[in-house]
């Protein structure tokens, strides 16, 4: 039987793994950067490097640029559901060529854990200056189109018609939504920051320049937005939202009306 789960291809021979886990990589990317088919530069060095122990139900994959740059390119973290269908937990795509900021890290080099375990102000606070999200620690790529077409091509190749995404920020599910996934959880919590930021609404007066993360610009823009409630502005983290979508469906789903980015 071939594999239809992160657990079943994580329990195949190391080339057959990192054959499959290829699949989730956009060809676009290759071509950017100009790598190999292979995910090797060209002193042999690996470019992609995998966690996916026997046994495990997660995946992690980090594709490099190349060898011995600190971030990836590509990120991505992978999980089966209880149900056996694929849950990703994290993607993420980096420009190497753009300005890095530690938000991922203290200065004396703490882990942050994406701002839940502490934060780095001053890192942050350049970070949105520069016009990055929460999160970021450098800009994007702009090929999550072709990242989400990919993707789907590998959910097809294990026999699923259906995937799962946990959004870690206010400004991830809005992405996904305008990319066709909808709701399994969240969509309340989504609507209520959408009433809470329109005109009447109780977040606007807390957009009062107490910090430089709670700007009254933040009702019109939803990566400000997204500062705002990563710096607490909802009294509650940015939690308990899952997402689904079916392979080459868009479900239509809209929950900030016609707000900039």
């Amino acid at each position: 039987m071939p594999p239809s789960t992160i657990s079943s291809i994580n329990l195949l021979p190391e080339h057959e793994k990192r054959e499959i886990y290829r699949r989730v990589i956009p060809p676009e990317l290759l071509d950017r950067f100009h790598l190999s088919p292979y995910l090797v530069d060209k002193e042999g060095n690996s470019l992609l490097k995998l966690k996916c122990s026997p046994g495990s139900p997660d995946a992690e994959m980090s594709l490099f640029h190349k060898a011995g740059f600190p971030d990836p390119i590509l990120y991505g973290h992978l999980t089966d559901t209880m149900n056996g269908q694929i849950h990703v937990l994290l993607y993420i795509l980096n420009d190497p060529d753009s300005p890095r900021f530690d938000v991922d890290r203290m200065p004396d080099g703490r882990p942050t854990r994406f701002g839940v375990l502490c934060r780095n102000l001053e890192a942050e606070q350049a970070a949105m200056e520069y016009g990055l999200a929460p999160g970021q620690v450098r800009r994007g790529l702009r090929l999550l189109s072709a990242a989400i077409a990919s993707f789907e091509v590998f959910v097809q190749s294990l026999g699923h018609d259906i995937y799962f995404v946990e959004p870690l920020y206010y400004h991830n599910a809005v992405i996904f939504e305008r990319y066709g996934f909808a709701y399994q959880q969240g969509r309340r919590l989504m609507e209520r920051i959408q009433a809470g930021f329109s005109e009447g609404g109780d977040l606007l007066p807390l957009l009062d320049n107490s910090t430089p993360f709670r700007r009254p610009e933040a009702a019109h823009s939803i990566r400000l937005r997204s500062w705002a409630i990563h710096d607490g502005i909802l009294g509650e983290p940015f939690t308990n939202v899952t997402m689904y979508k079916h392979v080459g469906k868009h479900a239509g789903v809209n929950t900030c009306g016609e707000v900039a980015w």
